[in-house]
């Protein structure tokens, strides 16, 4: 455990010094949010009860997550991959499977501060009342970020090189980003783009949340709860299988 503390002391100091991951993982939900409440924060969410500000809270949590499975973990994993550092982890005191969790505990880190400052905002400052249970809210996002990185393992685990990585990634990520409802509202999409959104497992995990912070059903909650345990267990399942350290 010391050896993954002390290699994310030295990964988060490097993660620190990337624009990229600052900028997309905790300035843009940011921004969105702020922009979102000055354009039609107070005005009802399409034929919905809820206001913009209130269905934009729970979806915004995500862009964090998003970021760093979709472009943080299968990114850096390939890239040590092709650099060969995973298999000289093998000759170390620190194992190649320490660097794989270091990884993980960098972006689960860097998420949560982005969804941290994402409700520090939205409270503090937009006068933002969530109706539903915080409890829940927080074991909900757990579970969207857990499906979500096995997606992001799996991915790593099946690009053989750095140049796929960037393209499954690119192609996986930014649809995620802006077709699910993490940064552009869900309810202003046209009815057949929501059908073809909704087949994207963070939707879902959007949805999720929404469900939990406004205290009523969006979508089907209890199915979304099943089918992210179920990604969590075969994702990982495969991640683990395919895995490659060389």
């Amino acid at each position: 455990m010391n050896k993954v503390i002390n290699l994310a002391k030295i990964e988060g100091k490097l993660a620190i010094r990337s624009i990229d991951g600052i900028l997309f993982g905790i300035g843009m939900p940011l921004g969105v949010l702020l922009l979102t409440t000055m354009i039609a924060g107070n005005k009802q969410a399409g034929n919905t009860s809820y206001t913009f500000l209130d269905s934009s809270f729970g979806s915004l949590l995500v862009v964090g997550i998003c970021a760093t499975a979709f472009m943080g973990i299968p990114l850096t994993i390939c890239d040590y991959r092709d650099k060969k550092i995973l298999k000289h982890f093998f000759v170390t005191p620190a194992s190649p499977g320490h660097l794989i969790a270091t990884q993980v505990l960098v972006a689960m880190t860097t998420a949560i501060v982005s969804a941290g400052f994402v409700a520090l905002v939205a409270i503090v400052f937009l006068d933002y009342r969530m109706q539903g249970n915080w409890v829940l809210l927080i074991a909900s996002y757990f579970l969207v970020m857990i499906a979500m990185y096995s997606l992001g393992l799996l991915i790593a685990s099946l690009c053989k090189n750095m140049k796929i990585a960037n393209l499954v990634c690119s192609l996986v990520y930014f649809p995620m980003l802006f077709l699910s409802g993490a940064v552009i509202p869900f309810e202003i999409f046209p009815r057949g783009m929501q059908k073809v959104a909704s087949v994207l497992p963070l939707t879902q995990g959007v949805q999720l949340l929404k469900s939990v912070s406004l205290n009523q059903p969006v979508g089907n909650p209890q199915f979304v709860l099943i089918l992210l345990i179920v990604i969590s267990i075969v994702g990982f399942g495969l991640a683990a299988k395919f895995f490659r350290w060389e």
